[in-house]
C-alpha cells in the first residue's frame, strides 16, 4: 500500500506561532483533558498544574500541538460557559507563556472559543460540525483556525443506534457542506481542517470503514485530523480494555496517515513521535536520525550498546555530541 498524498488546496499553514507544511509531514496533537470525568485518563490532568505540567511534558516530548477541553463529547449535563472557561483559560494562558507550540482548544460554545482565543488558542476544535453559528463568527474575527468534525448529535446529548447507508460517503458529504457553512461566515479557506470524528455517534463497523476509505476525506483538499487513540472501536476490535490499546492506535493512525491523515489526536506521544517519523522518513520527507548499519566495509552491529572504542560506538558518540551541540 502506498501513501496517499492528498492534493491539498493550502499545503502550509500558518498559526498564530509557528506554520506547518502539510504537504510534507504530519502533525502530532497531544490531548489534555481538564475534566474530572475524561474518557482517559478518568481527571489525571483536572488539576490546574497537572494540565500545565502534562502539555508542557508533551512538547518536550515532540508534540507539535496540544488540544486542551473542559468539557468531554460524551452526554452529560450542560455547562455554563463560564465554567468551562475557567477550566481551560489558565492552562492556555500558561502553555502559551512558555512555548510556541500551537494550541487548540476542544470547544462548541462561542464565549468559551472568544476567550480562549484571547489567551492564546490557535485553533477551535469543534466536535459538533458548527452547531452553533456563532462559534463560527468568532473564529473568523479572530482569524483563528478551526477544526470541522463529523458528529450527528446535538451537543452532550445521546444518539442512539446511528444508521448510515454508506458512511464514508455521508461523512465526507456532511464535512463538505459544513465547510462550504464555515467559508460562509467568514472563515479563510487556509484556516479550516476537518476530522471524520471517530467513533462520535458511529459504531466500530462504521469507524473502522472510516479507517479503511480515509483517503476520501483527505481528498476534500484541507488538512484531515484523525483522533482515534484509544478509543473504543479498538478495544472493541482488539476485546482490550483502554490500557492495553496504544499498539491499536498506532496502527489506526497509520492507516490514517497511509490514507492522507495530515494530524493524528493521541494520548501516548513517544510512540505516536516515533510512529509519524517512521512513516515521514519512508516518505523520504525526514532523514533518518544516523546511518550506520551497511555503510561500511564491514557491518558491524548498528546499536548504541556497542562496545567501547568500536567503529560503532565511536560513530554513535561523535553523531550523538553533534545534535546535542547543534
Amino acid at each position: 500500500m502506498s501513501m496517499y498524498l492528498p492534493a491539498l488546496r493550502h499545503p502550509v499553514h500558518r498559526f498564530a506561532h509557528r506554520s506547518i507544511d502539510f504537504s510534507a509531514r504530519v502533525a502530532l496533537m497531544a490531548i489534555i483533558n481538564r475534566t474530572p470525568d475524561s474518557f482517559y485518563d478518568s481527571g489525571a490532568t483536572f488539576a490546574l498544574g497537572s494540565a500545565v505540567d502534562a502539555a508542557l511534558e508533551a512538547v518536550d516530548a515532540g508534540a507539535d500541538w496540544i488540544d486542551i477541553g473542559g468539557v468531554p463529547f460524551s452526554p452529560g449535563p450542560a455547562l455554563s460557559w463560564q465554567e468551562e472557561a475557567q477550566r481551560i483559560v489558565p492552562v492556555i494562558r500558561a502553555v502559551r507563556a512558555q512555548s510556541d507550540v500551537i494550541i487548540s482548544a476542544d470547544t462548541f460554545l462561542p464565549e468559551v472559543a472568544s476567550a480562549a482565543m484571547a489567551a492564546g488558542a490557535d485553533v477551535i476544535n469543534d466536535t459538533t460540525g458548527l452547531s452553533d453559528p456563532q462559534l463560527g463568527r468568532a473564529v473568523a474575527e479572530a482569524g483563528a483556525h478551526l477544526v470541522i468534525t463529523h458528529s450527528l448529535a446535538a451537543p452532550r446529548t445521546i444518539y442512539p443506534r446511528p444508521t448510515y447507508d454508506d458512511v464514508v460517503a455521508e461523512v465526507t458529504g456532511y464535512l463538505r457542506r459544513k465547510v462550504d457553512f464555515a467559508l460562509s461566515l467568514g472563515i479563510a479557506e487556509e484556516k479550516i481542517i476537518v476530522d471524520p470524528g471517530h467513533d462520535l455517534n458511529k459504531n466500530t463497523l462504521h469507524t473502522l470503514a472510516i479507517t479503511a476509505g480515509f483517503e476520501a476525506i483527505a481528498a476534500l483538499g484541507y488538512p484531515s485530523l484523525a483522533a482515534v487513540s484509544n478509543k473504543d472501536f479498538i478495544g472493541e476490535t482488539l476485546d482490550v480494555p483502554k490500557s492495553e490499546r496504544t499498539a491499536g492506535s498506532m496502527a489506526a493512525a497509520s492507516m490514517c496517515i497511509m490514507n492522507g491523515a495530515r494530524i493524528i489526536r493521541m494520548h501516548n506521544i513517544p510512540e505516536s513521535v516515533s510512529t509519524i517519523r517512521m512513516l515521514e522518513a519512508a516518505m523520504g520527507w525526514r532523514e533518518p536520525a544516523y546511518l550506520v548499519h551497511n555503510m561500511g566495509e564491514v557491518n558491524p552491529p548498528a546499536h548504541p550498546g556497542a562496545p567501547s572504542g568500536s567503529p560503532v560506538h565511536d560513530d554513535l558518540s561523535v553523531r550523538r555530541t553533534a545534535r546535542e551541540g547543534s
